[in-house]
This record gives structure tokens, sequence and C-alpha cells, in this order.
């Protein structure tokens, strides 16, 4: 088929005729108003019913994308994934005999870290026994990682969290170490603009069973949903016993995070 100059031309008036009306009904982001940002928000994440005032910045508001991220910088600092099972533990062929060492072996950049030595436990010793020396020393200790997320820089704003109150979600994945019968404990609160004032909080301190050896994940889960108004900050600290006794043992975790919702 042979085309003339005149059909190509029509052609190409048409196609950048479609594309000058497309310029100029679809608004470019730069271009936007805020009442168009506003739209947007809740169109994307079907907010109906949440305050959304004028005076709130729309756009930020969209391009922080708050709902359903996790708001948790670096969830799984040992670079294991609850898809696969936790590695098993390297048993060394040789023990190691020197000083012992309390932080494992990580990437915790964006955690509050810390560590505290426990006692030795003597509990199974009997009352009036004179010990002098326990026979194998061991330093049992928990290790700490902490976050606080601000809720408003992430991205949300004050009415919403304070009329509508959408689901604070918290998740976390532990090894079962087997190291002791209380290796992890999970403490999360949500705090008010001063930082100090607990608004609401959750806590948990899981007791193991040692009858039967298990090597898995386990998930830690919690929901905040009508917490009351005041919420700006969310405290996350968990704790993780680990030990030193010929060779460092650990109880590692994964996928932490905290996210919100667009549900109350």
């Amino acid at each position: 088929m042979v085309l003339t100059c005149a059909t190509v031309f029509s052609k190409m008036y048409f196609y950048f005729l479609i594309v000058a009306l497309v310029h100029c009904t679809v608004p470019s982001s730069s271009s936007m108003s805020s009442g168009e940002w506003k739209k947007k928000c809740e169109d994307e994440w079907a907010l109906q019913g949440a305050p959304m005032p004028d005076s709130v910045d729309w756009k930020s508001v969209y391009e922080a994308k708050p709902f359903n991220r996790n708001f948790l910088k670096n969830p799984s600092p040992y670079g294991v994934t609850k898809d696969s099972p936790p590695p098993e533990p390297d048993l060394p062929e040789v023990p190691d005999r020197g000083p012992p060492h309390f932080v494992p072996e990580g990437d915790f950049s964006g955690w509050t870290t810390s560590s505290v030595v426990l006692p030795e436990d003597t509990s199974g010793i009997p009352e009036g026994v004179v010990i002098c020396q326990l026979p194998i020393p061991r330093q049992v200790l928990w290790f700490t990682m902490e976050q606080e997320v601000d809720l408003k820089a992430e991205g949300l704003w004050e009415e919403l969290l304070d009329e509508f109150q959408p689901k604070i979600v918290i998740k976390d994945w532990y090894e079962e170490s087997q190291l002791h019968k209380f290796i992890y404990q999970l403490h999360v609160k949500l705090l008010g603009a001063d930082k100090t004032t607990v608004i609401a909080e959750f806590d948990v301190n899981p007791t193991e069973d040692l009858s039967v050896y298990s090597h898995n994940w386990k998930e830690v889960s919690h929901v905040f949903s009508g917490y009351g108004p005041g919420v700006r900050y969310v405290h996350f600290v968990h704790r993780l016993k680990n030990h030193f006794l010929n060779g460092f043992w650990n109880t590692m975790f994964t996928g932490s995070s905290v996210t919100v919702s667009t549900k109350k």
C-alpha cells in the first residue's frame, strides 16, 4: 500500500492532537493543586470517612506513602528471612576460650543496641551449699534493640491519629534458639508528643518449651486500635537472650515491622 504525503501528514496531525489533548486533560504532578493531591490520596488509600483537612500538605503525604509501609529501619539485621528456616549454629572444632564477647555479628544500623550481662543462674543449687567454683563459667546476657518511630514524620497527620485512630500493626519473628526457657521479650509503646506519656502498650515474654527440640521462627504480632487521641510516636523494643559458653551463641530475629492500616 502506498501512502501519500497528505495521508502521512494527516496521521501525524491526529497523533499530535491526541497527545496535546491528553496533556491538557491530565494534569502533571508539578501542576496539581492541593485539592487534587488530596483527592489522589483519598482514592489511592480509600480514606473515605477519615478526617482530611485542607491544611495538610497532601503532596507530601502522597509521596511519603505512609499506609501499609514498614516504618522500622533495617528490619532483618542478621541477613536472614522468615521464609527460610533459621540457620543451624556452627559448632567450632576448637572451643573459644578467649575473652567473652556479647555483641552478635550483623548490621545493626538503624537500631539502638545495648547488652546487659546477667548473673550466673544458681537456682538449681540446694540452699546452704558452699560454692567454691562453678564447673563451667557461662556469660548470659540480654541483647536489646530499639527504635522510635515518628508517625508524623512518616506522613501521617494529627487529625487522622486523634480522630480516626487507624490500626497500628506490630509484627516480629524470633528464633527458637533453645538457649533458655526465656529467650525473647517485646515491649511496644504508643507515646504522646512529649515522647514520655504512654497512651497504649503491649508486652510479651513467652516461655519456651525445651522438652522437645524445635528450631523454627516464632511469630509475635499485635494490633493497636481504639487507643485514644494523642499518639505521635511508636517505641519498639525487643530483647533476645545470648550466651557465651566456649563460644558465642545467640538468638536471632527477622522481619520486625510497624505498619499503619487505612482501617480503624
